[in-house]
């Protein structure tokens, strides 16, 4: 899931991604930078870091005013950040354990593909237009249970995509609408995550009006 060639460090695509999805290219804080120092001393995947940054932007998004950055800092990602930690440090930890693989709890890929698919069949019971449409896409996405968080991030956003084309013209363009950020300082964020960025507003937009709800 980087945003930066494979030699960035890890502070760098931490970095990169938060801005993407905040939607500004504001530097970090002081604060901000020392809590990233700290994440980076624990070693753990920049994977881990990226999936609390995004819950956090999930549940901050709902929030929001249009325009307005839907992280305002990255200590506001911190309880789900050392959430994400915790929860990986477990699974290291029981990893040797043949009893605990058996028995462990669903994966973030997996809970969040089974709320996707929960949040579809709602979808179809509230817009009964799009159903067809939907069951099409619950079909297709029953069996492509995600492995990681790069794919996990990639269905999410094709099912975004997939619904926004089904939706009348006039309710498409009022959504890119709302989505269309102000790219101020844009000059600090790579080009990639630039588009992130616009593609993250697209879908908060989708999600909103459609009622697919926080993680």
């Amino acid at each position: 899931m980087s945003l930066l060639p494979e030699s960035a460090s890890f502070e760098e695509r931490v970095h990169d991604y938060f801005l993407a999805l905040r939607g500004s290219g504001l530097m970090l804080s002081a604060l901000d930078t020392e809590l990233l120092s700290a994440w980076a001393g624990q070693e753990v995947p920049f994977e881990v870091v990226a999936r609390g940054i995004s819950r956090s932007a999930e549940k901050a998004m709902w929030d929001a005013r249009p325009g307005e950055p839907v992280l305002r800092s990255l200590r506001a990602c911190r309880r789900q950040v050392e959430a994400e930690i915790k929860k990986y440090r477990e699974r290291m930890a029981g990893a040797g354990s043949e009893g605990k693989r058996s028995a462990r709890t669903r994966s973030w890929e997996e809970t969040r593909h089974a709320q996707l698919l929960a949040s579809l069949e709602r979808l179809a019971e509230t817009r009964p237009e799009l159903a067809p449409r939907v069951h099409r896409l619950r079909e297709a996405l029953a069996q492509r249970v995600p492995q990681d968080f790069t794919a996990m991030e990639t269905q999410e956003a094709f099912v975004g995509l997939v619904l926004l084309r089904a939706l009348p013209f006039p309710e498409r363009r009022e959504l890119w609408r709302q989505a269309r950020g102000v790219d101020s300082d844009a000059q600090f964020m790579s080009g990639r995550a630039r588009r992130l960025s616009r593609r993250f507003r697209l879908l908060v937009a989708v999600r909103r009006r459609l009622g697919l709800g926080e993680a």
